[in-house]
């Protein structure tokens, strides 16, 4: 699904990210990318994105070099990206609108606006439970009503490469875990190919069968650590989620 290939990235010369380095993911793989502030965890996701171009070396999904946002990447970020004058539904259908305008291949195409499937957008916004809100704003509905109102935005498009910018930091604990296990399931029903990037190392555990852990800048060789425990039922309950967590915890304390 996704092939990096001896990527350099700085903003400044002085500082780079990532120096010659190379990652590979499989498709329907979910990853939880984990490291300190500063290290390039958000920048890699922009990379990945095709909202920032690496100084060198090469990007690939499915075998497209990447030189702009592609129509089959979802990505989420941590502020949900709602248009507070309008409301759930229309949030929620605000990315089939914009395809409709640009057309499936990102390029300008306007077309009629009423021939776009409403649909899709009306069972995503039930399966995520909140039908009952999809006529509140932004402002009047909960962080976690927020966030499934982004994520149903996403998965209306139907994306085969899912990004994720610490998108549940914010939320309560509880709703943060829902949510969480909620993700895992839609990608794994959709078969979508998830990759978050996050600081907790807990969640990283819960969300990543296989976990990048990146240390401090510049990225020169990826740290996979594997986790495909965290399909199992009960998985945040289990002794196999405690190692991962002490697992996850010494390697970050030692990168």
């Amino acid at each position: 699904m996704i092939a990096i290939e001896r990527i350099s990235f700085s903003y400044t010369k002085e500082k780079p990210l990532f120096t010659d380095f190379s990652w590979t993911v499989q498709p329907g793989e979910t990853w939880s990318v984990l490291g300190m502030s500063g290290c390039g965890k958000t920048t890699l996701l922009y990379l990945l994105a095709g909202l920032l171009h690496p100084d060198s070396g090469s990007i690939k999904i499915l075998g497209q070099t990447i030189g702009r946002p592609r129509p089959q990447t979802g990505l989420i970020l941590q502020d949900y990206g709602l248009l507070p004058w309008a409301t759930v539904r229309e949030n929620a259908m605000l990315g089939l609108r914009l395809r409709g305008f640009y057309g499936p291949d990102g390029t300008h195409a306007p077309r009629d606006q009423s021939s776009i499937d409403t649909g899709v957008v009306d069972e995503w916004i039930k399966r995520l439970q909140i039908d009952g809100v999809q006529e509140h704003y932004p402002s009047q509905i909960s962080g976690g009503q927020r966030q499934r109102t982004a994520i149903a935005r996403t998965l209306a498009l139907h994306p085969d490469l899912l990004l994720m910018d610490e998108p549940f930091s914010s939320l309560d604990a509880v709703i943060s875990e829902d949510l969480q296990d909620l993700t895992l399931q839609l990608c794994r029903e959709q078969q979508i190919t998830l990759v978050v990037i996050t600081h907790s190392i807990e969640e990283a555990a819960v969300l990543g069968q296989k976990v990048l852990l990146l240390s401090r800048a510049p990225q020169t060789k990826p740290v996979i650590i594997e986790n495909p425990q965290n399909a199992q039922p009960n998985y945040r309950y289990s002794p196999d989620y405690f190692r991962a967590v002490n697992d996850l915890r010494d390697r970050l304390e030692a990168n």
